[in-house]
């Protein structure tokens, strides 16, 4: 494991039960999607990472990706990026080409990128009960 000195910007991938799913969008290539966000990782020199999350709660925008911050933008005081609706090609190019740029603190995202950003939701301790 990397120390924080060194953390990259990292992608996280939702692939749970409705993001990466072909029954809610069955004309999206989900591996493919994934797939070439991983390449881009990997051609990154360390720069960037992908890692998936079995569900990270905004089912309804589905497909969802968090940008992480790497180290520098830390210290620059910036927080994840959540996206929603990450199904077509422009979308992930947008967020490959942010977190190459250096991500949250580091970079600005595209105006169509930030289009798709989604609140970050509550974690369930803190959501309200019914």
């Amino acid at each position: 494991m990397r120390p924080f000195a060194e953390r990259p910007c990292t992608l996280v991938v939702c692939r749970g039960c409705c993001c990466g799913s072909p029954r809610k969008h069955p004309d999206v290539d989900h591996e493919g999607q994934l797939a070439r966000l991983r390449a881009a990782a990997d051609a990154s020199g360390g720069r960037m990472a992908v890692r998936t999350s079995e569900c990270l709660g905004p089912c309804g925008q589905a497909n969802v990706v968090v940008v992480q911050p790497s180290a520098e933008g830390r210290r620059r005081g910036a927080r994840a990026a959540w996206f929603g609706w990450v199904l077509d090609d422009d979308a992930t190019d947008d967020i490959l080409a942010w977190a190459a740029a250096g991500g949250p603190g580091v970079a600005e995202p595209s105006p169509a990128l930030e289009l798709q950003r989604v609140p970050v939701p509550l974690p369930p301790s803190r959501r309200p009960r019914p």
